[in-house]
C-alpha cells in the first residue's frame, strides 16, 4: 500500500480499510468501489487489488 500511495499521493485522496460483517471485503479509492468480494464471489488474488488500483488512477 505505501508503494501505491508513493506512486499516485496526488491522483488517491483516501484509502480506507473498513471492518464490516458477511464476509465482505470491498475496496474503495477516492470513493469509487475497485473491488467487491460480494460481487465476485471469491477472495482477491495476490496483487489484484494493486493492479485494479494501478489501471484505475492510469485510466
Amino acid at each position: 500500500m505505501d508503494e501505491l500511495l508513493k506512486d499516485y499521493e496526488h491522483l488517491i485522496e483516501s484509502v480506507a480499510l473498513i471492518p464490516s460483517d458477511g464476509g465482505r471485503f470491498e475496496v474503495s479509492v477516492n470513493g469509487n468501489l475497485i473491488y467487491s468480494k460480494l460481487q465476485t464471489k471469491r477472495h482477491a488474488e495476490a496483487g489484484e487489488v494493486v493492479n485494479l488500483i494501478h489501471k484505475m488512477v492510469e485510466g
